[in-house]
């Protein structure tokens, strides 16, 4: 059974969020017959690491690559202000402002993204996991943690396209 998480929202809030492919979650599911728990950083770090590490739902590659970051941009201000993203093959980092709740940026952001991917390569269907994994940012030590993951995540998965997965506004002013 899949679990529900605990959203933490509040108005101009720094989020830390990650939301994955459908396909990589059902893949962690059926092949380590397991739930997937959320309550402790330790047992987040273990499912990141299979997920991380997992081919499946990987489709998040080539020229979708710059569509999605312009896209995320494109929201700048509007939903939130954009402060860092990733795109990793099979899920995404985002770091920002919250600017409305954060039910309504997931709904905006992981709605229009699945639209342009689905459009992209021409297929129908639900794209996303419905669930999200969220961490309000509670000091400049940990904004500083959480940005510099976000920008070496790339990097530290040996990607050979890592320089072109991360945007964040301190490298791209």
């Amino acid at each position: 059974m899949h679990k529900s998480l605990t959203h933490f929202d509040l108005e101009n809030a720094i989020q830390f969020v990650t939301f994955r492919t459908q396909a990589s979650i059902e893949y962690y599911l059926e092949n380590h017959n397991s739930q997937i728990e959320t309550n402790t950083s330790k047992q987040q770090f273990h499912v990141d690491q299979i997920l991380d590490n997992s081919t499946a739902g990987a489709i998040l590659n080539g020229k979708l690559i710059t569509l999605l970051i312009n896209f995320f941009k494109s929201k700048d201000k509007i939903d939130y202000k954009l402060i860092a993203v990733s795109i990793m093959p099979n899920h995404i980092h985002i770091l920002f402002q919250q600017l409305r709740p954060l039910p309504s940026i997931m709904h905006h952001i992981k709605g229009g993204s699945a639209s342009l991917i689905n459009k992209y390569h021409k297929q129908i269907g639900t794209l996303w996991d419905k669930s999200y994994f969220d961490k309000v940012i509670t000091n400049e030590k940990h904004f500083q943690i959480t940005y510099e993951y976000i920008k070496n995540n790339a990097y530290k998965a040996n990607l050979t396209d890592a320089e072109y997965r991360f945007y964040g506004i301190y490298e791209n002013e």
